[in-house]
Formats: C-alpha cells, structure tokens, sequence
C-alpha cells in the first residue's frame, strides 16, 4: 500500500472574498467574486457568491479581505472556515442621529438655483413653439383640403 502524505490528500478549495456580515457567533457571511464571460455577447458578468465560514476566535469585522478554505460541513450552512485575514477592512458605521446637515451637503449633489432653472426653461420654451408651429399649420390645411372637397 502507498503510504500519501496528508497535503497530498486533502487539496481544499480556496477562495477570495471580503466579508459582508459578522453579526452571528463564531461565523461570517463571505462575499466572493467571480467574474464570468457570456457564451454568446462575449460580456464579462460578475458573479457573487456569499458562504458562511467558520471564524472560532471572533476575529473577522466587517469589510475585511479574508481567504476561506473548504472543510467538512459544520452545520446546515457552514462548509468553509476562515484561513487567513489578509487586510483589515475599514468600514465606518454613523447613526442616522450622529449626520449633521453639512456632512449632509458634502455628500449631496448640489441643488440648481433658481435662477438656473428659469434660465435654462427659457432656452427650452422657444424650442418647442417652433414644434408646435408646423403642427398648426398642418391642421388648417387638412380643414381647408375637407371643405374644398366636401
């Protein structure tokens, strides 16, 4: 019999993935990304997949760039385990009472003036007069065309 070295026997998938959620005890949601070409339009579609991993010390936070490895099922959900963080995500979480009205701005696309908006209606209004115009004139002379012939 051949005797198999244990790296050998157990090639465990691997995957790479930042970490959506840590809110349960001892486990993660990991959300991996793979992209995909389409067979037909040749456009690259990107395919997220989200696994529950096995975290034992609690170490993972949200947004973290994680390696997980496939292992035996630990639960219903749980077939991978957390092999290494690889760099600490940043994710800044603010109470809706903690923004204020200027942080608010900032991130805000700007309101037009009032100004701006009369004078950009006044560039649009001689447009559409001159639309409407022919539209007139074609009416008289389709009345014109049924009186002569009626």
């Amino acid at each position: 019999m051949e005797t198999r070295q244990k790296s050998e026997e157990t090639k465990r998938k691997t995957r790479l993935g930042f970490v959506v959620s840590d809110k349960m005890n001892k486990t993660v949601v990991v959300a991996v990304e793979t992209p995909k070409r389409h067979p037909l339009y040749k456009k690259t579609i990107r395919r997220v997949v989200k696994y529950k991993a096995h975290d034992e010390e609690n170490e993972c936070k949200m947004g973290d760039k994680v390696i997980i490895v496939e292992m035996r099922p630990r639960s219903r959900d749980k077939r991978w385990r957390v092999a290494e963080i690889i760099t600490r995500g940043e994710v800044v979480e603010i109470s809706p009472e903690e923004i204020t009205r200027e942080e608010l701005a900032k991130v805000q696309p700007k309101k037009k003036a009032k100004k701006e908006v009369a004078e950009v209606k006044a560039e649009v209004e001689p447009e559409e007069e001159t639309k409407e115009e022919p539209e007139e004139k074609t009416k008289k002379e389709t009345k014109k065309k049924e009186e002569a012939s009626g």
